[in-house]
């Protein structure tokens, strides 16, 4: 099942895109929680009413008429791992991460799969890094491995895009990755059901065209199911929460010379069996 959080004219709505039709959940079932959060919180008893109205299909618009938003307009937590992927260790001539290495981005980075990337007024160094989200759906403390597959509601497509300047003029990454928009991810979130397994899927990134990063997540350091057992440890995951599980290769830092993000480009990440999101990058607009 694929859930996305939509607007055709008005206020956001949540909706279940089947092929290239999206069905409104919040017109056709008034009942069900209006935001995503809520609807991952109650999907044990929602679950089988929405997979009815799936089945249904009553009131599908074409997806082409809506404007996709972010999944989750603004996620509770948006936890990212660093140094993840072993070509990326060696990209950035680190040695392998004995622990794993953890940092935040901010909730207003979250930004929607197609809307713009501000290029930061206060740098020119904007990079790209395509990732895998994992959405937490149970969540919960302490969780073992062998448990973690249960706590993942489902999965997306993400671009944990990074201010490449700030995030090393100090050791602490949070604000050079945190700028507004920086965390662009969906297009929808892809039920944990439809994906056998999260560590076998081809990851692409591509600059106006260009492939920059190919991969797989079968090459992830620290697997979805070591992070959740990690994080879990410190901090309750709750339902809704974002986990960037990191990027492969082929960053623009690494680049001799470096190609860092510019107004007008375009960046498209896809990630097998579960979409793609393809953002411009925009001037930072006047916010007031």
């Amino acid at each position: 099942m694929k859930l996305a959080t939509f607007q055709a004219g008005g206020a956001p709505e949540l909706g279940l895109v089947t092929g290239e039709t999206i069905v409104p959940l919040s017109r056709t079932a008034p009942g069900l929680p209006a935001e995503m959060i809520g609807l991952i919180a109650a999907w044990p008893e929602v679950e089988r009413e929405v997979r009815a109205i799936e089945a249904a299909a009553v009131g599908a618009l074409p997806l082409g008429q809506v404007r996709l938003l972010a999944p989750i307009r603004r996620p509770g937590k948006i936890m990212a791992i660093g140094l993840n992927y072993a070509d990326h260790i060696a990209e950035s001539n680190l040695g392998t991460p004995e622990h794993q290495v953890w940092f935040s981005k901010a909730a207003t980075a979250a930004n929607g799969p197609f809307d713009p990337i501000d290029v930061p007024k206060v740098s020119q160094a904007l990079d790209y890094e395509a990732e895998m989200v994992a959405v937490v759906g149970a969540g919960g403390r302490h969780i073992a491995k062998a448990d973690a597959p249960g706590a993942v509601f489902g999965y997306c497509v993400g671009n944990d895009a990074t201010e490449r300047a700030w995030q090393h003029r100090t050791p602490q990454w949070v604000i050079g990755k945190s700028f507004d928009t920086h965390a662009p991810f969906g297009p929808w979130i892809t039920t944990a059901d439809e994906i056998a397994d999260p560590h076998a899927l081809a990851i692409r990134c591509q600059v106006n065209g260009e492939t920059r990063q190919d991969s797989n997540t079968r090459h992830l350091v620290f697997n979805v199911w070591d992070q959740i057992e990690h994080l879990s440890q410190a901090m309750t995951l709750e339902p809704g929460d974002l986990i960037f599980t990191g990027t492969p290769g082929g960053i623009g830092a690494a680049m001799k010379p470096m190609q860092f993000l510019k107004a007008g480009d375009v960046v498209r990440i896809e990630i097998e069996r579960l979409g793609a999101i393809e953002n411009p990058c925009a001037p930072e607009p006047d916010r007031g």
